[in-house]
C-alpha cells in the first residue's frame, strides 16, 4: 500500500506544468499567426468549455468520497462500474504512457539549434532519437530508482525554470523595436482552418487532470484535488490569454507561423532561456505523465480489471521500501520507450486526444448524473452545477467529431470492442446501472407527474392495451406471464402481479421478496417486456380490488384486467367470474385467458371469431390479434378472422370485415377473412371447435349479461381446442385511425 505523503502543491505543479507544456512554446505562436488573436481567444474559451466542467466535476466528486489510487480511473470505475471503468481506464493509461513519449520527443526540439550547428559544421544530420532515447532512459532511471517523491522534487525545479522563461517573454520587446503588431494580428482570419488549429492547441489545455492521478499518494485528496486542479485550470487560462496578447503584440503573422521558436526572439536572453523553458515544460509534462500513468495501471490491476489474471497480481504490487508501483512504472517506461524509438507519434497523438476527450466527457457525465439523480448520499462539499457538467459532456463529444470524425469514430469503436471483451471476461461484474438508476428514477417521476397534470387536457388518443394480470400460479405454469409478454412486447404495456395468499407479515414479506427475485430472473431469461411485482393478500377478491387501483408503470393508466385459469379448473374459473364485476366497476376491458396444458402451436396462427353480439368487442379483438402477432414467437403465424353471419348474409358480413381491415391497414390477408353460417344441426360453439381445433390461439368475445346468466359455463368446454382468449370490451375501439 502506497503511503500518502503529498499535499496540494504536487497536484497544482503536476497540472500546471502539463498545461504549460510543449505546445505553448512550439505551436502557440503558429496558432496566433494562423487564426489571429481573437481566433486563439475563441480556441481558449471553447477548449475550456470542456476542461473547466471536467475540473469542477473532479473537484466535486473528490469532496463527496475519498478518491483512492488511480485518480480519474477510480472516479469512473466507482461510478460506471468496474467493467466500464476498466475500459476507459486502459485507454486512459495508454494515453498517459504514450504522452510520456510525446513530451520526450518534443523535449528534443529544445536542442534544435544544436542539431543545426552540428549539421552546419560537421555535415552530420543527427536523428532526434540521438537525444530522445537517452532522455527517456534518464527519465526512466529517475522514476524507477527514486519514485514519485524524487519526481516531485525535480518537478519543482523544472517548473521554476518554466516560469522564469515565461516571465522573460512578458518583459521582452516586440521584434524590430517598439512597434506593436497587435492591430495586424487582432482580427479572426483563416476561419476554415479554425478546428485544424484547435486540434493542435487543445492538448495544451488537457493537463488540468494530471495531478488527479496522484490521488493515492495524497494525504487529503478531498482538499488537494479541488484546490490543485481548479487553481491550475484558472492559472492556465490567465497565462494563455495574456500570452496570446503578448505574442500578438510582439511579432508579425509571418514570423509567428514560420518560426516555431519565435519566443526566443522576443524574450531577453531568449536564445538560452526559451530552449531551457521548452526543455523544462516538456520534461515537466513528461514527469507528470510518468508519475500518473503507473498509478492508473496499478489501480486497474488492483481491481483485477486487466483481462490477464497473472498480470493483475504483478502490476498491482508496490515496492516495500517506499510503496512505489515499480512494476507498473517499468511497463509505462517500456511503452513510452517504444514510441520514443519510433519517433513519430503524430497519428497516435490524435487518438490520445480522443481518449482524453472520452475521459473528460465521462467525468462530466458522472457529475451531471449525480446532480440529476439527486441521491441523498451525494453530498460534496465543493459544488458545481448540473448544467455546467452537461455542457462539458456535450462539448467533449461534439469536439471529438469536430476535430477529426475518423479518429473519433476509431476511438469509440476501439473502446466499444475493448468493453465487449472485458465484459465477456468479467460477466459477474455490473454497476453501470447504479449511477443511471438515480437519473432514471428522477426522469420517470417527472414524466409521471407531468402526465398526471396534463391528463384532463389530453385529447382522445388511439387505444392500446395497458394490462394488469393477477395470478397465484406463477411458478406452476407461466401461460399468463407469456400472454402478458405478447401484449407488452411492442405496442402495449403489461404489469404482472404474483399473488401470495395470507395476511401481511414479516415472514410473508420476506418470502414475497424472494419470489419477486425469481420472477425477475424468469422474465430476464425470457427477455420479457412485462413489469412484475408481488402482492400479499388474504383473498383473491381483495387482491383484484388492490391490483386494479395500482397506477400503470408506463405512466398510462391501466385499462385492461387479464384473468388467467386452466379451462378445467372450475373452482378458479368460478372465482374469476365472481370478481369480474370488480373490474367492470373500474371501467376496465376484461380478458380471460383460458389455458390448457398443451404447448401453444404458434405456426397455426391466431383465429378471431366475431359474432353478432360482438358490436363493442369486435374491433378490440382484431386489434389484440395484431398486437399479439408482433411478438417474435408469432412472427411466421397468420391471423384469420371468422364472422358468424346470419343466414344469407355471408358475403355482406365478409365485405364489412374486409373494409375494416383495409381501412385500418392491418396485415391480414383477404383470403384469411371468412364468413361462416351456422347450420340447423350446429351450434356456434361446435362450428368454432371444428374450424379452430388446431389454432395456436383463439380469440372469442363475450358479454357481461352472458356471464350473469350462464356463469362460468360460457368459458368451459371447448375440449378439442387449445388456448382461448375471451374478450369483453367496455366500448367500441376505433380501428381505422
Amino acid at each position: 500500500m502506497s503511503k500518502a505523503k503529498f499535499g496540494t502543491a504536487p497536484v497544482f505543479f503536476t497540472a500546471i506544468s502539463t498545461i504549460l507544456g510543449a505546445i505553448l512554446f512550439l505551436r502557440f505562436g503558429y496558432a496566433i499567426g494562423t487564426v489571429g488573436f481573437w481566433g486563439v481567444i475563441f480556441i481558449i474559451l471553447i477548449g475550456h468549455m470542456v476542461t473547466i466542467p471536467t475540473a469542477l466535476a473532479i473537484s466535486e466528486i473528490a469532496t463527496n468520497k475519498r478518491v483512492q489510487g488511480g485518480g480519474e480511473y477510480f472516479i469512473i470505475s466507482r461510478s460506471f462500474g468496474l467493467n466500464i471503468g476498466a475500459t476507459i481506464g486502459m485507454a486512459l493509461f495508454l494515453s498517459q504512457a504514450i504522452s510520456v513519449a510525446f513530451y520526450v520527443i518534443a523535449f528534443t526540439e529544445a536542442f534544435s539549434p544544436l542539431f543545426e550547428w552540428i549539421k552546419a559544421n560537421y555535415g552530420i544530420n543527427l536523428s532526434r532519437q540521438a537525444f530522445s532515447v537517452p532522455a527517456m532512459l534518464l527519465l526512466s532511471f529517475l522514476i524507477l530508482k527514486k519514485g514519485a517523491n524524487m519526481g516531485v522534487k525535480a518537478l519543482y525545479v523544472v517548473v521554476a525554470v518554466l516560469f522564469v522563461a515565461l516571465a522573460l517573454i512578458f518583459v521582452g520587446a516586440p521584434q524590430g523595436g517598439e512597434t506593436s503588431y497587435f492591430s495586424e494580428n487582432l482580427a479572426l482570419r483563416n476561419s476554415s482552418d479554425f478546428f485544424v488549429v484547435f486540434a493542435i492547441i487543445f492538448p495544451a489545455f488537457t493537463g488540468m487532470t494530471a495531478g488527479v492521478g496522484l490521488s493515492g499518494d495524497l494525504r487529503n485528496p478531498g482538499k488537494s484535488i479541488p484546490l490543485g486542479t481548479v487553481a491550475a485550470t484558472i492559472s492556465g487560462i490567465v497565462i494563455y490569454i495574456f500570452l496570446a496578447w503578448k505574442m500578438a503584440s510582439s511579432a508579425p503573422a509571418e514570423g509567428l507561423v514560420n518560426d516555431q521558436l519565435i519566443m526566443a526572439q522576443i524574450a531577453p536572453y531568449g536564445f538560452i532561456m526559451i530552449p531551457l523553458g521548452l526543455a523544462a515544460s516538456t520534461i515537466s509534462s513528461a514527469l507528470g505523465s510518468v508519475m500518473v500513468a503507473p498509478r492508473t495501471l496499478q489501480a486497474l490491476s488492483g481491481d483485477h480489471s486487466l483481462p490477464w489474471s497473472r498480470a493483475n497480481g504483478i502490476l498491482s504490487a508496490t515496492r516495500k521500501k517506499d510503496g512505489e508501483p515499480f512494476n507498473a512504472s517499468l511497463v509505462t517506461c517500456i511503452i513510452a520507450m517504444v514510441f520514443v524509438i519510433l519517433g513519430d507519434v503524430d497519428i497516435v497523438a490524435q487518438i490520445i486526444t480522443m481518449f482524453f476527450m472520452v475521459t473528460y466527457g465521462s467525468l462530466s457525465l458522472i457529475s451531471f448524473l449525480n446532480h440529476f439523480g439527486s441521491a441523498p448520499s451525494y453530498r460534496p462539499s465543493f459544488k458545481s452545477r448540473w448544467y455546467i457538467s452537461l455542457i462539458g459532456f456535450i462539448m467533449a463529444v461534439w469536439l471529438m467529431f469536430k476535430i477529426d470524425a475518423l479518429y473519433a469514430l476509431a476511438a469509440v469503436i476501439a473502446i466499444g470492442v475493448l468493453y465487449i471483451y472485458i465484459n465477456n471476461v468479467y460477466k459477474h461484474r455490473r454497476g453501470m446501472e447504479d449511477i443511471f438508476k438515480g437519473a432514471f428514477f428522477q426522469l420517470n417521476r417527472r414524466l409521471q407527474v407531468y402526465m398526471q397534470k396534463t391528463y384532463n387536457s389530453r385529447k382522445k388518443t388511439e387505444w392500446r392495451p395497458s394490462a394488469i394480470c393477477i395470478s397465484s400460479d406463477s411458478f406452476n405454469r407461466q401461460k399468463a406471464l407469456e400472454f402478458m409478454n405478447w401484449i407488452a412486447w411492442k405496442y402495449g404495456f403489461g404489469t404482472y402481479i404474483h399473488m401470495k395468499n395470507g395476511y401481511f407479515s414479516t415472514k410473508l414479506a420476506q418470502e414475497a421478496r424472494k419470489e419477486l427475485e425469481k420472477l425477475v430472473n424468469i422474465i430476464d431469461q425470457k427477455e420479457s417486456a412485462v413489469y412484475v411485482d408481488t402482492m400479499i393478500s388474504p383473498s383473491y377478491t381483495s387482491a383484484v380490488a388492490q391490483a386494479i387501483q395500482l397506477p400503470g408503470v408506463s405512466g398510462m393508466e391501466n385499462n385492461m384486467v387479464v384473468f388467467e385459469s386452466l379451462r378445467t379448473d372450475e373452482a378458479h374459473m368460478q372465482a374469476i367470474v365472481e370478481n369480474m364485476p370488480l373490474a367492470k366497476a373500474g371501467d376496465f376491458d376484461i380478458c380471460l385467458y383460458c389455458s390448457t396444458l398443451k404447448p401453444v402451436n404458434f405456426k397455426n396462427g391466431i383465429h378471431v371469431w366475431i359474432r353478432s353480439t360482438d358490436v363493442d368487442n369486435a374491433n378490440e379483438m382484431i386489434l389484440l390479434s395484431y398486437i399479439i402477432s408482433a411478438h417474435p414467437a408469432w412472427e411466421k403465424a397468420g391471423i384469420s378472422i371468422f364472422n358468424i353471419a346470419q343466414h344469407g348474409q355471408k358475403e355482406e358480413a365478409r365485405n364489412a370485415l374486409l373494409e375494416i381491415v383495409e381501412a385500418g391497414r392491418l396485415p391480414i390477408s383477404a383470403k384469411n377473412i371468412e364468413s361462416v353460417e351456422v347450420g340447423e344441426d350446429q351450434t356456434q360453439r361446435s362450428v368454432i371447435e371444428a374450424k379452430s381445433a388446431d389454432a395456436g390461439l383463439v380469440i372469442i368475445g363475450f358479454l357481461e349479461e352472458q356471464v350473469k346468466h350462464d356463469g362460468k359455463s360460457i368459458f368451459m368446454g371447448y375440449d378439442a381446442m387449445g388456448d382461448i382468449l375471451f374478450v369483453n370490451s367496455r366500448n367500441e375501439k376505433n380501428i381505422v385511425e
